[in-house]
């Protein structure tokens, strides 16, 4: 079967991730998300939702920071005849204060974030450089350019993910290829939910637009760069953050 597109998401089984998909996904299009862990909720709703609106979808358990990631992306364009859109959005968070921080939780939360973005996105650049088209987009995050107590690591694994997307996007320009990146600001999510009510307000006073975002605000900026309308568009980040950083 021939696809209009192919579509592949990381850690996109739960909130951001799923939005975007969900976004992404439309009739004759195939969408492949993943997830890390076996255990990972709401794999079989997502994929239940994702095919009834793409031609065909489906979830693979592996991490973006997998060795393999080359071997898996082929086999996945070797089954649905291409891969056009590859979303970096995989990540983890470790938290605490730089004092404290063990090198374990700075170790995984670059090889998760930073690491696992680069692996999958060289893969996909291998084989989109045959076909001389392509998008690579990938998730970065508001504190990557405002920083926040206790997220060293993560703010510096997505400030990292910025300057590898202006790299890959000068290395691939040439073949068709955009890469660009989106940064959310506070979403919601299953982690901001479960934020102390004093702490969401303090937040709030933060935002000029006086509202946490929803998953599917960052999931209609991703669904801009991968569309044929932003072929002029690379090496850029979007920020979706309600004004929070401008």
């Amino acid at each position: 079967m021939s696809y209009s597109r192919v579509i592949l998401v990381t850690g996109g089984v739960r909130g951001i991730g799923r939005a975007i998909a969900t976004r992404l996904a439309e009739p004759g299009a195939a969408v492949i998300v993943t997830h890390a862990r076996p255990d990972s909720p709401g794999v079989a709703e997502t994929v239940a939702e994702l095919q009834t609106k793409a031609a065909a979808a489906e979830a693979q358990c592996w991490p973006a920071e997998d060795p393999d990631a080359t071997g898996r992306l082929e086999a996945l364009a070797a089954k649905y005849g291409r891969l056009d859109v590859l979303v970096n959005n995989a990540g983890l968070t470790k938290d605490g204060l730089a004092v404290r921080l063990s090198d374990e939780d700075w170790r995984k939360v670059l090889e998760a974030n930073l690491f696992g973005a680069f692996n999958c996105a060289r893969a996909a650049a291998r084989i989109m450089m045959k076909a001389r088209k392509g998008r690579i987009i990938s998730l970065s995050s508001v504190v990557a350019f405002c920083g926040n107590p206790g997220q060293a690591n993560y703010a510096a694994s997505k400030a990292g993910l910025v300057a590898m997307t202006k790299c890959l996007a000068l290395e691939l320009a040439g073949r068709g290829i955009t890469v660009n990146t989106v940064a959310p600001g506070f979403i919601e999510t299953d982690m901001t939910r479960a934020l102390p009510d004093k702490v969401r307000a303090a937040l709030l006073t933060r935002i000029p637009l006086g509202a946490i975002g929803r998953p599917e605000d960052v999931a209609e900026a991703v669904a801009f760069l991968a569309s044929e309308g932003s072929g002029y568009i690379t090496g850029q980040t979007i920020h979706v953050n309600g004004g929070m950083y401008l």
